[in-house]
């Protein structure tokens, strides 16, 4: 008796889940102008703001690469290479350093300060490797571009002197990426998160105005309210269909 009454709870429990997707699904279908509407103007204006208003910003790149071995060898063994890439790490870390930037600001005559530049620079070895990948993104392409240049001029005749382990070299020069097309601001996905936004901001207020007018609009929510078995209708009457008969 117990698991026959389990069942009708469970069988009421999915007529009521199924009973909310099809109004949900039904609030969506009577309102599906407004909706259409509001995301279309949400992501037009997010996409417009994010083409005309943010400012571009442009990046420039180079790589050096790491040695950890006499010149006098030709083979290069797995532990030299493991050292090459732990040396690499460290690298990184001279070349962000003032040891590096603050030549670079003074030969460069730049406005900004050490600390300044440094916010621009990104600095990380390649997937784990003795390769060392330096960019820039700044609103100005030829002046990232200068920059790097200056910053791999720079750069390893200061590490050699400040670590006295093996060399490192340029494996591409510095250059404008993608292109010279700006990195950000990604205007599609702005106006994709504008579209999201008003949609959810429409569905939202739409539900809740739904939900929170309690009249009855078909036969199925007076049946589903109430319990009770609808016995007739009264059809709408067009009063001036009305009058012209009468």
């Amino acid at each position: 008796m117990s698991g026959v009454l389990l069942m009708e709870e469970k069988n009421e429990k999915v007529s009521e889940r199924e009973i909310d997707i099809s109004a949900i699904l039904n609030i969506l279908k009577r309102h599906v102008v407004p909706l259409v509407l509001v995301t279309v103007i949400f992501a037009s204006g997010f996409y417009v703001y994010s083409r005309y208003f943010i400012t571009k910003q442009y990046e420039a790149s180079a790589t050096l690469i790491v040695n950890n071995r006499n010149k006098n060898k030709s083979a290069v063994n797995s532990a030299e290479i493991t050292a090459a890439q732990g040396l690499a790490d460290v690298y990184s870390i001279i070349i962000k350093s003032d040891a590096v930037m603050v030549p670079v600001v003074q030969n460069l005559n730049l406005n900004e300060t050490s600390d300044q530049l440094k916010k621009y620079i990104n600095v990380s070895t390649v997937d784990s490797t003795q390769v060392i990948s330096i960019t820039m993104t700044h609103k100005d392409a030829d002046y990232a571009k200068k920059v790097i240049a200056e910053i791999v001029k720079v750069a390893p005749p200061i590490i050699q002197k400040k670590v006295a382990a093996g060399s490192v070299k340029i494996i591409s020069a510095a250059r404008i990426t993608h292109a010279g097309a700006p990195v950000s601001p990604n205007n599609v996905k702005n106006g994709l998160i504008g579209a999201a936004i008003g949609f959810l901001i429409t569905l939202a207020g739409v539900v809740v105005k739904e939900f929170s007018n309690n009249t009855f609009k078909t036969e199925e929510d007076i049946t589903n309210s109430l319990g009770l078995p609808i016995l007739g209708m009264i059809p709408a009457i067009d009063t001036k269909s009305f009058n012209k008969s009468v």
